[in-house]
């Protein structure tokens, strides 16, 4: 057995035993459970079946965390991603009218297109067009807008006839379990603890049982039917015209964050070669970008890399064999659905606060950090909660970025990407 999973995963060169790498995928597995608990309750928002959306969401982790360990052979998870489903949830199906079959269909559609550029050079040329200070804005728009969401959630703000929002009722039990979870979070994660998140939300979701405010469910069960969502996507519908800002906010988003995210965790496992590059980068993002894909035929918003698959590199985690066993964890996962269907809002509401308020960070002022590079970030970084929407708040940063390039006279810092895609942008809000 032992020398079966050498051949396969090359644990020899990699000087790793099967021991280090089973030790690495429950510690990559436990930073990233909630999110079965969590894209359900999002999605959920969206029309879409609570049990059909967590069987979709175990599943394509594990379909598609299995393709990165076997075609890849990197230690790096995947899932549907955080800021991609609040997206998905709160401004892609609304603006299409509720149809979330649909919206599913331009997650597919963005797979795909994902995949045609992966086979090609032009998704280095992408990724190296988009300017540095909007990289660090679609991040930190993405981690302002969840967090946005978490408060809501959480009722820590409420809605004002005056003044947009207001700090909610902290004298609410929902409003103090959240805080509370939150709390054990931050502490948990202070400590190192493995599955600090995790536990949060379990904690709060006990609690919420215990106090009387939400019923139990169970622990276990067969799994929910999958019929809800399965294969239920309109691609057809998906090639309108006027999608194209929604695919192309996707496209974007996926190339920035799986880019970030591979590179990242690469680095800190060593696997870099000597000029930088992460060999095997082409498997990766096809891993990557047919996650995405199925994803979306199975049901569930953009599949993507987990930056939480450094927890794993952190305890010795360096080849596929902890992909595997990570997606081996969460097809047992399947069986938990009865305690899915228990954990309420505000118990997933401390998970988008501890997961993404970091990324609202001010990006540091090095060397390309003059007024003019800085402010369009900063406006894409303002825009995605305050239009309750990433889409927007990327288009407002890439016109923003065109716009002040224009007026300081520097046209030719203006590269052909950057231009298109604000260009699209702009048409979008004008015919809208």
């Amino acid at each position: 057995m032992a020398s079966v999973l050498d051949r396969t995963f090359g644990l020899a060169a990699a000087s790793i035993s099967v021991p280090t790498e089973l030790r690495a995928r429950l510690a990559t597995f436990l930073t990233m459970a909630y999110i079965m608990f969590v894209n359900p309750v999002i999605l959920e928002k969206a029309g879409m079946d609570h049990g059909a959306v967590f069987v979709a969401t175990c599943l394509a982790a594990a379909l598609s965390t299995a393709i990165m360990g076997l075609y890849a052979n990197y230690p790096i998870a995947l899932a549907p991603g955080m800021g991609l489903n609040a997206y998905f949830a709160f401004t892609m199906v609304p603006e299409l009218g509720g149809n979330w079959q649909l919206a599913l269909g331009v997650v597919f559609l963005s797979g795909a297109l994902f995949l045609l550029i992966s086979l090609t050079r032009l998704r280095e040329w992408l990724i190296n067009a988009i300017p540095m200070t909007l990289k660090l804005g679609i991040a930190a728009g993405i981690g302002l807008f969840l967090a946005l969401i978490g408060l809501q959630n959480a009722g820590l703000v409420a809605a004002d006839a005056t003044t947009l929002v207001k700090l909610g009722d902290l004298t609410q039990a929902k409003a103090l379990l959240a805080i509370a979870g939150f709390l054990a979070i931050a502490g948990l994660a202070a400590r190192k603890v493995p599955g600090a998140i995790i536990f949060g939300v379990i904690a709060v979701t006990l609690g919420a049982v215990w106090l009387g405010l939400e019923p139990w469910h169970g622990l276990a069960a067969m799994p929910p039917s999958l019929a809800p969502t399965f294969l239920k996507m309109d691609l057809v519908g998906a090639f309108r015209l006027g999608l194209l800002t929604m695919v192309l906010t996707l496209l974007l988003v996926m190339l920035l964050d799986t880019a970030g995210t591979l590179i990242g965790v690469a680095r800190q496992a060593g696997l870099l070669d000597q000029d930088g590059r992460l060999p095997r980068l082409r498997q990766a993002l096809l891993a990557d970008s047919s996650g995405a894909m199925l994803g979306a035929a199975l049901g569930t918003s953009t599949t993507t890399a987990y930056i939480e698959s450094a927890a794993g590199v952190e305890e010795g985690g360096r080849t596929g064999l902890t992909a595997i066993v990570v997606a081996a964890l969460f097809l047992a996962s399947l069986f938990l659905a009865p305690l899915a269907q228990t954990v309420p809002p505000y118990a997933t509401a401390p998970a988008l606060l501890f997961r993404r308020l970091p990324d609202g960070h001010e990006p540091r002022r090095d060397s390309l950090g003059r007024a003019h590079r800085i402010h369009p970030g900063a406006d894409h970084r303002a825009d995605d909660p305050l239009s309750y929407s990433i889409a927007t708040g990327i288009g407002l940063g890439f016109i923003a970025y065109v716009a002040l390039k224009l007026l300081s006279g520097r046209v030719h810092e203006i590269n052909a990407a950057s231009a298109a895609i604000a260009g699209a942008f702009l048409l979008k809000l004008i015919f809208a």
